[in-house]
């Protein structure tokens, strides 16, 4: 569904990714490790044309999208949600997800409706300014308002971050149940506990660099890989 093949990814004239190869098929959710700096953002930014690589190749569901502008990629069916959780603090979380609606897409339609019952601490605080949510509700909107962009593949980045355990647990149930509702997903995190709970594949990037990539039960048993890339 996804193919990222060798790309090179500069922020000015600072080189971050250096010839990053990926894949994720059609109902996965494939996990992006690594610390924090190692360019799992620029990854994301890579695909999804915030900052697009000036070499390589970023092909979904067939179309080549290499530098195709942001809201192109999200038309395509592509939901983004950012580590910074950009939501528009002074407006209501209900008009969050109004402003954020976009028809179509092949899987079942996200309404504002199916997203209260998904989430349904928003629904309470429907009327109440995003501004004024926890971390933990800020991050239901910001995955909520990409969901009503009514996606197939979802980038998420590094979404349990800053969360409370209880609140990264309820998390990683959704994120599941994102995958039953239909939805392909690429998981950039930190926590390896929530990645190897949640994904079928993983790929361990440092220094802009892919350093492994295998099923999840290959990167539980490979502890010297883990150990060299991930601790801190």
């Amino acid at each position: 569904m996804l193919e990222v093949k060798d790309i090179h990814t500069y922020y000015g004239l600072s080189h971050i990714l250096f010839g990053v190869s990926l894949t994720v098929s059609r109902g996965e959710i494939v996990c992006l490790l690594g610390r924090n700096g190692a360019g799992k953002s620029t990854i994301m930014r890579s695909i999804m044309g915030l900052t697009p690589p000036r070499q390589g190749s970023v092909v979904f569901s067939g179309e080549n999208i290499t530098g195709k502008k942001p809201h192109h990629v999200a038309r395509l069916g592509i939901g983004f949600v950012p580590d910074d959780r950009r939501v528009f603090a002074d407006l209501t979380v209900g008009e969050n997800l109004e402003i954020s609606e976009r028809k179509g897409g092949k899987l079942e339609p996200w309404s504002i409706e199916r997203l209260y019952d998904f989430f349904p601490p928003l629904r309470r605080l429907d009327s109440r300014k995003a501004g004024l949510l926890s971390g933990g509700e800020q991050q239901m909107l910001t995955i909520a308002r990409a969901l009503m962009t009514n996606p197939e593949f979802l980038l998420l980045d590094e979404p349990t971050e800053g969360l409370a355990p209880l609140i990264v647990s309820m998390m990683e149930d959704q994120i599941l149940a994102l995958k039953e509702a239909g939805l392909t997903v690429l998981l950039a995190e930190q926590n390896q506990r929530t990645a190897l709970r949640l994904s079928d594949r993983g790929y361990i990037i440092d220094n802009g660099v892919i350093r492994f990539h295998g099923s999840i039960e290959e990167l539980r048993a490979n502890e010297d890989i883990r150990r060299k890339y991930l601790l801190v």
